[in-house]
């Protein structure tokens, strides 16, 4: 058992504690490069972002890769295959080209065989702001991939207490500790702090990268970095700017990008796409905040959760009219809202344990007395809503409803965690 001491305090620390002692795991960019290839299905353990592309879903299993499921037939999705792609959060796609990354590389795929996908180009080193709880990547020894439990060590707390970080543990000898009743997972730790004649695919709200007038914008920490796919196989980084330290998600409608985060939401410019202009920021309570826009009207999901720091949850409707001066118009109590989706006046709300809601809001001022249908069977956290079919993802796995008819809207099929 290892003691830890303290030295220049003027008095005398007495309480101690248990602490679980865990050290960085690294691994080479040859040996991330080298787990990346295509693999059989694999079961969906942790669902993470979800896409949909020319008949195709594509969900993230976080940290790890994507699951690829044929979903021609959404009643009777097929699951194809699992891309491994070590350090992989978020994705998006166009011209059968997926962009994807991993750890602190943009890697590109060409998707035009889904049976024999390949790597075809990569931008390394572009996500500069990726970090293991204050791990950074290593220029010897690359980049933190794992955390290894060494021993429980003793720490003594008191007047000369160890500052505690804001994941929950202290910074100890060359690693991290953490209390013994906080159980530690090593996989949320390293999650980094996702038009002309293209053919696109469609994102949930979640999303932290996206696709808009031939450039991907993917959020690097507090900063969007902007790639030209002029030519789709080679990207070109061409800048990033800087937003604020809380984004979380990107919407890009009508030459316009929609971030929210969780202070309030941006509205950017992208006319010029290599120069965003900030129209306006809307500002609410701390909270975890997807954004999604049709026509007129931006619509804001605030959920109270540790990682948000907040207390609010409700459904918030955004005049934006006025790009330069977005007005809260209404908004509406939820539980503990996630991801949110809307079709033609159709409004999909996934509201954590309480599951998913879907409300007729034609009628921005009346969207609670309209509630189409309710599913509390689920827990939802992203939707798509797409052709009549909404795509949820949740802790479950993926369930997909037939809204064709809103007076009728039907299951069609599931396909469970640990499939």
């Amino acid at each position: 058992m290892l003691v830890f001491t303290l030295q220049g305090c003027e008095d005398t620390c007495s309480v101690e504690s248990k602490y679980f002692y865990y050290e960085p795991v690294f691994s080479t960019s040859a040996q991330i490069k080298a787990a990346v290839g295509l693999i059989p299905p694999t079961s969906i353990k942790e669902a993470g972002k979800i896409y949909f592309y020319e008949g195709n879903l594509f969900i993230n299993e976080v940290g790890s890769g994507i699951h690829i499921i044929d979903n021609h037939d959404p009643s009777s999705p097929k699951p194809l295959s699992f891309l491994t792609i070590p350090g992989n959060y978020d994705l998006a796609i166009q011209n059968n080209l997926l962009y994807a990354d991993s750890y602190i590389d943009l890697v590109v795929f060409d998707i035009s065989n889904l049976s024999d996908i390949k790597e075809v180009s990569r931008i390394e080193g572009l996500f500069n702001a990726y970090n293991s709880l204050g791990f950074f990547s290593d220029t010897e020894k690359g980049v933190v991939t794992d955390w290894a439990k060494k021993e429980q060590v003793t720490l003594y707390t008191g007047s000369c207490a160890m500052p505690m970080q804001s994941w929950g543990g202290v910074y100890y000898n060359s690693g991290v500790a953490f209390a013994e009743d906080v159980r530690f997972s090593s996989k949320a730790a390293l999650s980094p702090s996702g038009i002309t004649s293209n053919t696109q695919g469609v994102g949930g709200s979640m999303a932290r990268f996206t696709i808009a007038e031939n450039y991907l914008y993917a959020m690097d920490g507090g900063n969007i970095d902007i790639v030209s796919l002029e030519d789709p196989t080679d990207p070109e980084s061409k800048k990033e700017i800087n937003i604020g330290w809380d984004i979380e998600t990107l919407f890009p409608y009508e030459k316009k990008l929609f971030i929210g985060s969780r202070s309030g939401m941006y509205i950017l410019d992208i006319k010029d796409p290599e120069t965003p202009v900030v129209l306006s920021l809307y500002q609410h309570l701390q909270s975890c905040d997807p954004v999604v826009v049709e026509g007129d009207y931006a619509y804001v999901t605030l959920r109270s959760g540790n990682s948000c720091q907040g207390f609010t949850n409700q459904l918030e409707v955004i005049d934006i009219k006025n790009p330069e001066s977005p007005t809260l118009l209404t908004f509406y109590p939820m539980t503990n809202p996630h991801g949110l989706g809307i079709d033609n006046g159709v409004l999909f709300i996934c509201d954590g344990e309480a599951g998913l809601k879907i409300y007729d809001a034609l009628d921005v001022n009346a969207i609670d007395e309209n509630q189409l249908a309710i599913y509390d069977n689920i827990q939802a956290l992203d939707v798509i809503p797409f052709n009549k079919v909404a795509m949820v993802i949740g802790k479950d796995g993926l369930t997909q409803y037939d809204y064709a008819d809103v007076k009728n809207i039907k299951l069609l099929s599931t396909i469970p965690i640990q499939f």
